[in-house]
Protein backbone atom coordinates (compact mmCIF):
# COMPACT_ATOMS: atom_id res chain seq x y z
CA UNK A 1 0.00 0.00 0.00
CA UNK A 2 1.56 3.43 -1.04
CA UNK A 3 2.75 5.75 1.85
CA UNK A 4 1.09 8.59 2.78
CA UNK A 5 3.29 11.76 2.93
CA UNK A 6 0.75 14.08 5.17
CA UNK A 7 3.16 13.79 8.17
CA UNK A 8 6.11 13.60 6.42
CA UNK A 9 5.83 17.59 5.15
CA UNK A 10 5.78 18.24 8.30
CA UNK A 11 8.04 18.98 11.69
CA UNK A 12 8.34 15.92 13.67
CA UNK A 13 7.73 16.26 17.53
CA UNK A 14 9.45 14.43 20.19
CA UNK A 15 6.92 12.78 22.93
CA UNK A 16 7.79 15.24 25.29
CA UNK A 17 6.12 18.12 23.14
CA UNK A 18 2.75 17.41 23.78
CA UNK A 19 0.85 20.55 23.41
CA UNK A 20 2.86 20.92 19.84
CA UNK A 21 1.31 17.78 18.47
CA UNK A 22 -2.05 18.52 19.70
CA UNK A 23 -2.02 22.34 18.27
CA UNK A 24 -0.82 20.34 15.03
CA UNK A 25 -3.60 17.61 15.26
CA UNK A 26 -6.15 20.10 16.42
CA UNK A 27 -5.62 22.36 12.84
CA UNK A 28 -5.43 19.34 10.65
CA UNK A 29 -9.00 17.85 12.17
CA UNK A 30 -9.95 21.67 11.67
CA UNK A 31 -12.50 21.56 8.40
CA UNK A 32 -12.76 17.94 8.28
CA UNK A 33 -15.11 16.19 5.93
CA UNK A 34 -15.88 12.50 6.22
CA UNK A 35 -16.21 10.94 2.69
CA UNK A 36 -19.64 8.23 2.87
CA UNK A 37 -18.90 4.84 1.33
CA UNK A 38 -20.62 1.25 1.03
CA UNK A 39 -20.44 -0.62 4.08
CA UNK A 40 -21.11 -3.59 2.25
CA UNK A 41 -18.03 -3.03 -0.01
CA UNK A 42 -15.38 -3.42 2.67
CA UNK A 43 -16.26 -6.91 3.73
CA UNK A 44 -13.78 -8.28 1.24
CA UNK A 45 -9.85 -7.41 1.58
CA UNK A 46 -9.50 -5.75 -1.02
CA UNK A 47 -7.17 -2.25 -0.29
CA UNK A 48 -8.86 0.52 1.11
CA UNK A 49 -8.92 4.33 0.20
CA UNK A 50 -7.49 6.32 2.85
CA UNK A 51 -9.28 9.64 3.52
CA UNK A 52 -6.86 12.43 3.91
CA UNK A 53 -9.21 15.51 4.00
CA UNK A 54 -8.73 16.85 7.64
CA UNK A 55 -6.80 14.55 9.49
CA UNK A 56 -3.47 13.76 10.97
CA UNK A 57 -2.39 10.99 9.12
CA UNK A 58 0.15 7.59 9.76
CA UNK A 59 0.49 4.29 7.98
CA UNK A 60 0.00 2.43 10.95
CA UNK A 61 -2.43 3.39 14.10
CA UNK A 62 -2.10 1.31 17.25
CA UNK A 63 -4.95 1.58 19.71
CA UNK A 64 -3.46 0.40 23.15
CA UNK A 65 -0.25 1.24 24.42
CA UNK A 66 -0.30 -2.00 26.48
CA UNK A 67 1.39 -5.43 26.49
CA UNK A 68 0.13 -6.22 22.52
CA UNK A 69 0.96 -2.51 21.55
CA UNK A 70 4.24 -2.03 22.58
CA UNK A 71 4.88 -5.35 21.41
CA UNK A 72 3.41 -4.55 17.93
CA UNK A 73 4.18 -1.46 17.40
CA UNK A 74 8.27 -1.64 18.15
CA UNK A 75 8.20 -5.09 15.99
CA UNK A 76 6.79 -2.77 12.66
CA UNK A 77 9.73 0.10 13.94
CA UNK A 78 12.40 -3.05 13.96
CA UNK A 79 11.19 -3.70 10.29
CA UNK A 80 13.08 -0.24 9.12
CA UNK A 81 10.20 -0.29 6.73
CA UNK A 82 8.97 2.70 8.71
CA UNK A 83 9.72 6.98 9.35
CA UNK A 84 9.15 8.68 12.05
CA UNK A 85 5.77 8.98 12.92
CA UNK A 86 4.51 7.00 10.44
CA UNK A 87 3.51 4.58 13.43
CA UNK A 88 1.75 6.00 16.05
CA UNK A 89 -0.11 4.75 19.57
CA UNK A 90 -3.34 6.00 21.43
CA UNK A 91 -4.01 5.35 25.32
CA UNK A 92 -4.93 7.52 27.67
CA UNK A 93 -3.06 6.04 30.59
CA UNK A 94 0.04 7.42 31.98
CA UNK A 95 1.57 4.54 33.45
CA UNK A 96 1.87 0.72 32.27
CA UNK A 97 1.73 -1.78 34.72
CA UNK A 98 3.22 -5.23 34.66
CA UNK A 99 -0.27 -7.29 35.00
CA UNK A 100 0.53 -10.83 35.32
CA UNK A 101 3.37 -9.64 38.65
CA UNK A 102 -0.02 -8.78 40.66
CA UNK A 103 0.02 -12.28 41.65
CA UNK A 104 3.08 -12.18 42.97
CA UNK A 105 2.25 -8.62 44.62
CA UNK A 106 -0.65 -10.62 46.49
CA UNK A 107 1.91 -12.73 47.78
CA UNK A 108 4.54 -10.43 49.06
CA UNK A 109 6.80 -11.41 46.43
CA UNK A 110 7.12 -7.87 44.67
CA UNK A 111 5.99 -4.28 45.26
CA UNK A 112 3.75 -3.16 42.91
CA UNK A 113 5.27 0.06 42.61
CA UNK A 114 8.56 -1.87 40.96
CA UNK A 115 6.19 -3.60 38.28
CA UNK A 116 4.78 -0.27 36.68
CA UNK A 117 6.25 2.31 34.41
CA UNK A 118 5.90 5.28 33.01
CA UNK A 119 3.83 5.08 29.84
CA UNK A 120 5.84 7.62 27.86
CA UNK A 121 9.03 6.15 28.70
CA UNK A 122 8.74 2.99 27.03
CA UNK A 123 7.17 4.22 23.49
CA UNK A 124 10.60 5.00 21.06
CA UNK A 125 10.60 8.49 20.19
CA UNK A 126 9.77 7.54 16.61
CA UNK A 127 6.53 6.33 17.69
CA UNK A 128 4.09 9.53 17.43
CA UNK A 129 2.31 9.13 20.92
CA UNK A 130 -1.82 10.23 21.45
CA UNK A 131 -2.13 10.34 25.12
CA UNK A 132 -6.23 10.27 24.80
CA UNK A 133 -8.53 7.69 24.91
CA UNK A 134 -11.34 6.77 21.58
CA UNK A 135 -14.23 7.83 21.09
CA UNK A 136 -15.37 6.10 18.05
CA UNK A 137 -14.26 4.35 14.86
CA UNK A 138 -15.11 5.02 11.55
CA UNK A 139 -13.58 2.26 9.89
CA UNK A 140 -15.46 2.17 6.10
CA UNK A 141 -13.40 6.15 6.49
CA UNK A 142 -10.32 4.66 7.99
CA UNK A 143 -10.40 7.25 10.72
CA UNK A 144 -10.46 6.75 14.61
CA UNK A 145 -11.78 9.82 16.80
CA UNK A 146 -10.18 10.67 19.80
CA UNK A 147 -12.07 11.83 23.12
CA UNK A 148 -10.86 15.46 22.64
CA UNK A 149 -12.72 15.53 19.04
CA UNK A 150 -9.02 14.49 16.84
CA UNK A 151 -9.40 12.38 14.09
CA UNK A 152 -7.00 10.40 13.19
CA UNK A 153 -6.43 8.77 9.70
CA UNK A 154 -4.67 5.48 9.08
CA UNK A 155 -3.48 2.97 6.62
CA UNK A 156 -3.63 0.02 8.65
CA UNK A 157 -5.53 0.11 11.94
CA UNK A 158 -4.46 -2.03 15.26
CA UNK A 159 -7.02 -2.33 17.68
CA UNK A 160 -5.51 -3.99 21.35
CA UNK A 161 -6.79 -2.10 23.85
CA UNK A 162 -7.34 -4.66 26.03
CA UNK A 163 -10.44 -5.60 28.42
CA UNK A 164 -11.96 -3.68 30.65
CA UNK A 165 -12.19 -4.92 34.60
CA UNK A 166 -16.05 -4.56 35.17
CA UNK A 167 -16.16 -4.12 39.21
CA UNK A 168 -19.77 -3.22 39.22
CA UNK A 169 -20.98 -6.26 37.79
CA UNK A 170 -20.84 -7.42 41.32
CA UNK A 171 -23.38 -6.19 43.53
CA UNK A 172 -21.09 -4.91 46.44
CA UNK A 173 -17.28 -5.63 45.50
CA UNK A 174 -16.23 -2.05 44.81
CA UNK A 175 -17.43 -0.79 48.10
CA UNK A 176 -16.22 -4.20 49.92
CA UNK A 177 -12.71 -3.54 48.09
CA UNK A 178 -12.39 -0.01 49.07
CA UNK A 179 -12.86 -0.68 52.63
CA UNK A 180 -9.74 -1.89 54.61
CA UNK A 181 -11.36 -3.32 57.38
CA UNK A 182 -13.49 -5.60 55.02
CA UNK A 183 -11.65 -9.02 54.41
CA UNK A 184 -12.76 -9.23 50.46
CA UNK A 185 -9.34 -8.41 47.87
CA UNK A 186 -8.21 -8.87 44.82
CA UNK A 187 -5.07 -9.65 42.61
CA UNK A 188 -6.81 -8.03 39.25
CA UNK A 189 -6.41 -4.23 40.11
CA UNK A 190 -3.43 -1.80 40.69
CA UNK A 191 -4.92 -0.44 43.66
CA UNK A 192 -6.44 -3.60 45.72
CA UNK A 193 -3.61 -6.21 44.58
CA UNK A 194 -1.11 -5.38 47.96
CA UNK A 195 -4.64 -5.81 49.51
CA UNK A 196 -4.74 -9.52 49.36
CA UNK A 197 -1.18 -10.11 50.76
CA UNK A 198 -2.31 -7.92 54.02
CA UNK A 199 -5.63 -9.88 54.14
CA UNK A 200 -4.12 -13.19 54.06
CA UNK A 201 -1.69 -12.31 56.53
CA UNK A 202 -4.23 -11.29 58.44
CA UNK A 203 -6.33 -14.02 58.47
CA UNK A 204 -6.56 -16.63 60.74
CA UNK A 205 -9.43 -18.24 61.14
CA UNK A 206 -13.37 -18.70 59.31
CA UNK A 207 -14.11 -19.74 56.05
CA UNK A 208 -12.17 -17.87 52.98
CA UNK A 209 -13.90 -18.24 49.27
CA UNK A 210 -11.77 -17.80 45.97
CA UNK A 211 -13.95 -16.84 42.96
CA UNK A 212 -13.49 -17.58 39.58
CA UNK A 213 -16.12 -15.74 37.24
CA UNK A 214 -18.05 -16.40 34.15
CA UNK A 215 -17.20 -15.30 30.69
CA UNK A 216 -13.94 -13.60 29.55
CA UNK A 217 -11.14 -13.42 32.14
CA UNK A 218 -7.14 -12.63 31.69
CA UNK A 219 -5.45 -15.69 32.62
CA UNK A 220 -7.91 -18.07 33.36
CA UNK A 221 -5.17 -19.85 35.76
CA UNK A 222 -5.17 -16.58 38.00
CA UNK A 223 -8.07 -16.97 40.06
CA UNK A 224 -6.26 -20.11 41.73
CA UNK A 225 -2.84 -18.61 42.24
CA UNK A 226 -3.97 -16.36 44.96
CA UNK A 227 -5.83 -19.78 46.88
CA UNK A 228 -2.51 -21.93 46.38
CA UNK A 229 -0.10 -19.05 47.83
CA UNK A 230 -2.65 -18.12 50.78
CA UNK A 231 -3.54 -22.41 51.28
CA UNK A 232 0.43 -22.62 51.93
CA UNK A 233 1.26 -19.71 54.20
CA UNK A 234 -1.70 -20.84 56.09
CA UNK A 235 -0.29 -24.64 55.92
CA UNK A 236 2.68 -23.47 56.73
CA UNK A 237 1.69 -21.12 60.02
CA UNK A 238 -0.42 -24.46 61.14
CA UNK A 239 -4.11 -22.27 60.47
CA UNK A 240 -4.94 -24.30 57.55
CA UNK A 241 -4.67 -28.54 57.86
CA UNK A 242 -5.22 -29.41 54.50
CA UNK A 243 -5.86 -33.74 55.88
CA UNK A 244 -8.58 -32.21 58.32
CA UNK A 245 -9.75 -28.95 56.51
CA UNK A 246 -13.59 -29.74 57.49
CA UNK A 247 -13.03 -30.76 61.19
CA UNK A 248 -10.78 -28.82 63.52
CA UNK A 249 -8.84 -27.10 60.89
CA UNK A 250 -9.07 -23.03 62.03
CA UNK A 251 -9.59 -21.82 58.68
CA UNK A 252 -11.61 -23.42 55.82
CA UNK A 253 -10.69 -22.90 51.78
CA UNK A 254 -13.61 -23.04 49.01
CA UNK A 255 -12.78 -22.22 45.75
CA UNK A 256 -16.10 -21.25 44.07
CA UNK A 257 -15.81 -21.21 39.83
CA UNK A 258 -18.21 -20.76 37.41
CA UNK A 259 -16.33 -23.25 35.19
CA UNK A 260 -17.67 -27.29 35.41
CA UNK A 261 -13.81 -28.28 36.24
CA UNK A 262 -10.84 -26.66 37.55
CA UNK A 263 -8.90 -25.43 34.08
CA UNK A 264 -10.01 -25.59 30.37
CA UNK A 265 -7.34 -27.67 29.29
CA UNK A 266 -8.02 -31.32 30.51
CA UNK A 267 -4.61 -32.30 31.32
CA UNK A 268 -4.08 -29.71 33.76
CA UNK A 269 -7.60 -29.24 35.21
CA UNK A 270 -6.99 -33.23 36.66
CA UNK A 271 -4.08 -31.98 38.18
CA UNK A 272 -5.27 -28.74 39.68
CA UNK A 273 -8.54 -30.85 40.95
CA UNK A 274 -6.11 -33.93 42.47
CA UNK A 275 -4.09 -30.86 44.30
CA UNK A 276 -7.34 -29.62 45.52
CA UNK A 277 -8.77 -32.37 46.38
CA UNK A 278 -4.94 -32.96 48.33
CA UNK A 279 -5.30 -30.12 50.57
CA UNK A 280 -8.82 -30.54 51.33
CA UNK A 281 -10.47 -27.28 49.34
CA UNK A 282 -14.15 -27.31 48.69
CA UNK A 283 -15.16 -26.96 45.08
CA UNK A 284 -17.81 -25.18 43.87
CA UNK A 285 -18.43 -25.27 40.49
CA UNK A 286 -20.58 -23.86 38.58
CA UNK A 287 -20.80 -20.93 41.03
CA UNK A 288 -21.10 -17.65 39.78
CA UNK A 289 -20.16 -15.07 41.82
CA UNK A 290 -23.46 -11.76 41.48
CA UNK A 291 -23.39 -10.16 44.98
CA UNK A 292 -21.42 -9.36 48.59
CA UNK A 293 -23.37 -7.92 51.12
CA UNK A 294 -21.95 -6.20 54.46
CA UNK A 295 -23.32 -9.11 56.85
CA UNK A 296 -20.30 -11.59 54.78
CA UNK A 297 -22.71 -12.93 52.79
CA UNK A 298 -21.69 -14.20 48.91
CA UNK A 299 -24.49 -15.08 46.57
CA UNK A 300 -23.88 -17.06 43.58
CA UNK A 301 -25.65 -17.74 40.08
CA UNK A 302 -26.07 -21.36 38.96
CA UNK A 303 -26.85 -22.36 35.41
CA UNK A 304 -30.41 -23.25 36.49
CA UNK A 305 -31.39 -20.11 37.38
CA UNK A 306 -30.96 -20.40 40.89
CA UNK A 307 -29.21 -18.40 43.72
CA UNK A 308 -26.94 -20.32 46.44
CA UNK A 309 -25.77 -17.52 49.52
CA UNK A 310 -22.42 -18.60 51.37
CA UNK A 311 -21.11 -16.96 54.32
CA UNK A 312 -17.33 -16.08 54.16
CA UNK A 313 -14.86 -14.55 56.83
CA UNK A 314 -12.36 -13.76 54.27
CA UNK A 315 -12.38 -13.83 50.25
CA UNK A 316 -10.68 -13.33 47.05
CA UNK A 317 -12.88 -12.16 44.48
CA UNK A 318 -11.71 -12.11 40.54
CA UNK A 319 -14.44 -9.23 38.76
CA UNK A 320 -16.27 -9.10 35.84
CA UNK A 321 -14.83 -8.51 32.28
CA UNK A 322 -15.65 -7.45 29.04
CA UNK A 323 -14.49 -5.21 26.27
CA UNK A 324 -14.89 -1.53 26.55
CA UNK A 325 -17.83 0.27 25.36
CA UNK A 326 -16.22 1.90 22.27
CA UNK A 327 -14.93 -1.69 20.87
CA UNK A 328 -18.00 -3.60 21.70
CA UNK A 329 -20.18 -0.65 19.97
CA UNK A 330 -18.26 -0.21 17.19
CA UNK A 331 -18.69 -1.41 13.27
CA UNK A 332 -15.19 -3.95 14.59
CA UNK A 333 -17.10 -5.88 16.95
CA UNK A 334 -18.21 -9.44 16.96
CA UNK A 335 -21.79 -8.86 17.54
CA UNK A 336 -21.86 -12.41 19.96
CA UNK A 337 -19.16 -11.21 21.96
CA UNK A 338 -18.25 -7.64 21.74
CA UNK A 339 -14.58 -8.53 20.66
CA UNK A 340 -12.59 -7.59 17.49
CA UNK A 341 -13.91 -9.80 15.12
CA UNK A 342 -10.61 -11.29 13.64
CA UNK A 343 -9.45 -14.47 11.87
CA UNK A 344 -7.86 -16.86 14.37
CA UNK A 345 -5.22 -17.82 12.16
CA UNK A 346 -3.75 -14.67 10.76
CA UNK A 347 -5.40 -11.59 12.77
CA UNK A 348 -6.83 -10.15 10.01
CA UNK A 349 -10.04 -8.41 10.89
CA UNK A 350 -13.34 -10.29 8.94
CA UNK A 351 -14.56 -7.61 7.47
CA UNK A 352 -12.14 -4.71 7.42
CA UNK A 353 -8.80 -5.92 5.88
CA UNK A 354 -6.77 -3.17 6.69
CA UNK A 355 -7.56 -3.50 10.76
CA UNK A 356 -6.04 -6.00 13.10
CA UNK A 357 -5.93 -7.23 17.07
CA UNK A 358 -4.68 -9.70 19.29
CA UNK A 359 -4.59 -9.96 22.94
CA UNK A 360 -7.47 -9.52 25.12
CA UNK A 361 -9.39 -7.12 23.19
CA UNK A 362 -9.39 -9.89 20.08
CA UNK A 363 -12.13 -12.52 19.74
CA UNK A 364 -9.25 -15.07 19.38
CA UNK A 365 -11.16 -18.67 20.91
CA UNK A 366 -7.56 -18.95 23.70
CA UNK A 367 -6.86 -17.54 27.01
CA UNK A 368 -6.18 -14.32 27.51
CA UNK A 369 -2.59 -13.46 28.60
CA UNK A 370 0.67 -11.59 28.15
CA UNK A 371 2.15 -15.30 26.99
CA UNK A 372 -0.36 -15.44 24.03
CA UNK A 373 0.69 -11.99 23.05
CA UNK A 374 4.36 -12.89 22.72
CA UNK A 375 3.53 -15.70 20.20
CA UNK A 376 0.78 -12.94 18.08
CA UNK A 377 2.32 -10.12 18.17
CA UNK A 378 5.00 -11.60 15.60
CA UNK A 379 1.90 -13.35 13.24
CA UNK A 380 0.22 -9.71 13.48
CA UNK A 381 3.06 -7.96 12.24
CA UNK A 382 4.59 -10.15 9.51
CA UNK A 383 0.83 -10.54 7.86
CA UNK A 384 0.49 -6.75 7.87
CA UNK A 385 3.86 -6.19 6.50
CA UNK A 386 3.04 -8.88 3.01
CA UNK A 387 -0.45 -6.81 3.38
CA UNK A 388 1.18 -3.68 3.27
CA UNK A 389 3.46 -4.97 0.19
CA UNK A 390 0.45 -6.21 -1.53
CA UNK A 391 0.53 -10.07 -0.83
CA UNK A 392 -1.82 -12.11 1.34
CA UNK A 393 -1.04 -12.89 4.67
CA UNK A 394 0.15 -16.09 5.20
CA UNK A 395 1.91 -16.51 8.55
CA UNK A 396 -0.56 -18.79 10.81
CA UNK A 397 -1.14 -18.38 14.81
CA UNK A 398 -2.18 -21.41 16.61
CA UNK A 399 -3.09 -20.97 19.49
CA UNK A 400 -0.32 -20.56 21.80
CA UNK A 401 -0.80 -19.37 25.05
CA UNK A 402 0.69 -20.03 28.34
CA UNK A 403 -0.71 -19.86 32.25
CA UNK A 404 2.57 -20.25 34.95
CA UNK A 405 0.24 -21.60 38.10
CA UNK A 406 1.72 -20.80 40.96
CA UNK A 407 0.52 -23.90 43.30
CA UNK A 408 3.05 -22.97 46.57
CA UNK A 409 5.68 -20.67 47.18
CA UNK A 410 8.70 -22.14 44.97
CA UNK A 411 6.66 -24.06 42.78
CA UNK A 412 4.85 -23.58 39.46
CA UNK A 413 3.04 -25.90 37.01
CA UNK A 414 3.73 -24.15 33.63
CA UNK A 415 0.52 -24.74 31.88
CA UNK A 416 1.27 -24.39 27.79
CA UNK A 417 -1.56 -25.00 25.04
CA UNK A 418 -3.09 -24.20 21.34
CA UNK A 419 -6.16 -24.17 20.20
CA UNK A 420 -8.37 -26.81 21.03
CA UNK A 421 -6.69 -27.26 24.47
CA UNK A 422 -4.14 -29.20 23.72
CA UNK A 423 -0.89 -28.64 25.22
CA UNK A 424 2.18 -27.55 23.91
CA UNK A 425 4.78 -27.56 26.47
CA UNK A 426 8.22 -25.77 25.67
CA UNK A 427 10.44 -28.02 27.73
CA UNK A 428 7.96 -30.82 27.13
CA UNK A 429 9.53 -30.99 23.64
CA UNK A 430 13.02 -30.22 24.56
CA UNK A 431 13.72 -31.72 27.29
CA UNK A 432 10.91 -34.09 27.79
CA UNK A 433 9.43 -32.26 31.33
CA UNK A 434 6.12 -32.76 32.02
CA UNK A 435 5.15 -29.47 32.79
CA UNK A 436 1.67 -30.20 34.46
CA UNK A 437 4.31 -31.10 37.54
CA UNK A 438 4.79 -27.83 39.81
CA UNK A 439 8.59 -27.45 39.47
CA UNK A 440 10.80 -24.99 41.37
CA UNK A 441 12.50 -23.65 37.86
CA UNK A 442 8.95 -22.96 36.45
CA UNK A 443 8.76 -20.74 39.94
CA UNK A 444 12.15 -18.55 39.15
CA UNK A 445 10.48 -17.98 35.44
CA UNK A 446 7.36 -16.78 36.66
CA UNK A 447 8.82 -14.81 39.64
CA UNK A 448 12.27 -13.18 38.16
CA UNK A 449 12.58 -14.30 34.69
CA UNK A 450 9.47 -13.26 33.41
CA UNK A 451 9.00 -9.55 34.53
CA UNK A 452 12.46 -9.32 33.74
CA UNK A 453 11.87 -10.00 30.29
CA UNK A 454 9.33 -8.48 29.58
CA UNK A 455 10.39 -4.40 30.44
CA UNK A 456 13.78 -5.75 28.99
CA UNK A 457 12.49 -7.05 25.40
CA UNK A 458 8.97 -8.13 25.23
CA UNK A 459 7.21 -4.39 25.44
CA UNK A 460 10.43 -3.15 22.94
CA UNK A 461 9.57 -5.72 20.35
CA UNK A 462 12.37 -8.17 21.12
CA UNK A 463 10.91 -11.11 22.64
CA UNK A 464 8.54 -14.17 20.75
CA UNK A 465 7.82 -16.29 24.00
CA UNK A 466 8.62 -19.87 23.49
CA UNK A 467 10.90 -18.53 20.53
CA UNK A 468 13.14 -16.60 22.16
CA UNK A 469 14.63 -13.11 20.83
CA UNK A 470 13.49 -11.26 17.81
CA UNK A 471 16.63 -9.75 16.34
Amino acid sequence: MASRTLLGRMPVHSRGTSSSRQTMSLSLAAGARKQQHNHRSLATHAPHPVNTAGSAQHKVLVVGGGAAGLAVSHQLLRSGKFAPNEIAIVDPAQTHDYQPGWTLVGAGLKTKEELRRPLRSLIDNRLQFYNDGVATFTPQDNIVTLRNGTEVGYDQLVVVPGIEIKYNKINGLSEALADPNIMVSSVYGFDTCDKVNRTTQAFRKGQAIFTQPSGMVKCAGAPQKAMWLAVDKWTREGVYRPNDATSSSPIKVTFATALPVMFGVPKYSQELNKLRQQRGVEGLFEHDLVSIDSANKATFARPDGSKVTRSFDSMHVVPKMGPFDFVAQSLLANPGNGLVDIDEKTMRHKKFGNVWSIGDASNLPTSKTAAAITAQAPVLVDNMMAVMAGQEPTTVYNGYTSCPILTEYGKVMLAEFKYGGEPFETFGRTLGLDQSVPRRAFYYLKKDFFPWVYYKAMVKGTWAGPKGFIR
